[in-house]
């Protein structure tokens, strides 16, 4: 009987994320591209009142956008918690760069969108949109260029992505939540604690939690914290069984679930979130609009405080001694990067929709600005990439 080694080992989505060409990205970028095409043709009135067309207590866009996403969040949590746990993040000196590079990646953006929304204390409130990276976007990008990235620098967006992902959610359930139910917060927090309980009683089958899963999400929606908050809630309970070195170990629960959830994710989830999401009629757009606060605001925050936030806090942190270069690279090449984190799309639609739920108008300038800022990155990103210098420079 073959002995089975770590070359039959399933790989972890990471992995498969960055050797498959991020297929997930470009599946996106068609979707949103698509959703541009339809909401701007003679099937736009079909496009929005199918979006807010009801199934049971909530309608079409709320079922996308509190439902299927909490399942995205739930993949957001797994890799997080693997990749801190048993993966790339598992030591303080792998965790510095892109820590350091993450936290710069929401300072700039959020403070350039702040003096540019400074005195108008109502859109003020979506200081956090040009805060994100989306990671399938930025990937996809990077896939188009093949070899000329080196995998080093592959690996440092990912982690950056990663823990830019979690600042997100401690944003989010901070700051965007609604007024709070203490009577549904407590089922969530009795649930929450049912979880743990399974996990330190070292429960392995998955089933329990996903049930348990489903509760915590109904006494989430129901408290006023977003939805999508139970999805990380969920994974962070979910067991991971650590085989240092081995990080594809397939008998772990928590490696079990997200490869059974990172293709629904990436071909299924997320396409659909950004087919009803990525829609603006252009039909009432006027040039003054490029402009205005929100716009402005969001599309210089992910274009100029993205690549300012990441590659001045990757410089500085370097220079300073305190971590080295992703190996193999230019710093030309850690600037494209830089420049390509501005791409925001999934997660800061997301946090813009929660942003200006009731001020429809406020939410059409923040797609058109994530739309800006985001195409202007990919352009950039990807032509100095193209043309950056393989060998990195003397230190």
């Amino acid at each position: 009987m073959r002995v089975p080694t770590l070359t039959y080992r399933p790989r972890s989505s990471l992995r498969g994320l960055l050797t498959s060409g991020a297929g997930g990205g470009l599946v996106l970028m068609a979707s949103a591209a698509l959703a541009l095409v339809v909401a701007n043709s003679p099937l736009a009135d079909v496009y929005f009142a199918g979006l807010k067309a009801h199934l049971g207590p909530l309608s079409v866009l709320h079922w996308i956008n509190d439902g299927l996403m909490a399942v995205f969040f739930l993949l957001v949590g797994l890799e997080i918690k693997r990749e801190l746990l048993d993966g790339r993040l598992r030591t303080w000196p792998d965790r510095i760069l892109p820590g350091v590079a993450a936290l710069g990646g929401m300072i700039l953006p959020a403070l350039v969108y702040a003096a540019v929304n400074w005195r108008t204390p109502e859109t003020l409130r979506g200081w956090a949109i040009p805060a994100a990276t989306d990671i399938a976007f930025a990937l996809g990008v990077l896939a188009l260029l093949g070899s000329r990235v080196p995998v080093s620098l592959k690996v440092f967006l990912t982690a950056l992505a990663i823990l830019d992902d979690l600042g997100a959610v401690i944003v989010i359930a901070v700051f965007y939540t609604a007024d709070l139910s203490l009577p549904m917060l407590g089922g969530a927090a009795a649930t929450l604690a049912a979880l743990y309980g399974l996990n330190k009683a070292g429960v392995s089958r998955l089933w329990p939690y996903l049930a348990l899963g489903a509760v915590l999400w109904v006494f989430t929606l129901l408290s006023g914290v977003h939805a999508t908050v139970a999805g990380v809630l969920l994974a962070l309970t979910v067991p991971l069984r650590l085989s240092v070195g081995r990080p594809d170990d397939p008998t772990s629960p928590l490696h079990i679930l997200e490869h059974a959830v990172s293709p629904w994710s990436a071909f299924l989830i997320l396409p659909v979130f950004g087919f009803a999401n990525a829609g603006v009629s252009f039909a009432g757009v006027r040039p003054a609009m490029l402009l205005d606060p929100v716009t402005l605001g969001v599309a210089l925050g992910l274009f100029l405080g993205k690549q300012v936030g990441v590659f001045g806090f990757v410089l500085a942190t370097v220079k300073l001694g305190w971590a080295q270069r992703p190996r193999g690279a230019s710093w030309a090449q850690v600037y494209g990067v830089a420049v390509l984190c501005g791409v925001g799309f999934t997660m800061s639609l997301f946090i813009g929709l929660l942003a200006f739920a009731t001020q429809p108008d406020l939410e059409a300038e923040t797609k058109i600005g994530v739309l800006l800022g985001s195409l202007a990155c990919m352009a950039a990103g990807a032509l100095v990439l193209r043309f950056a210098p393989a060998r990195p420079s003397h230190r």
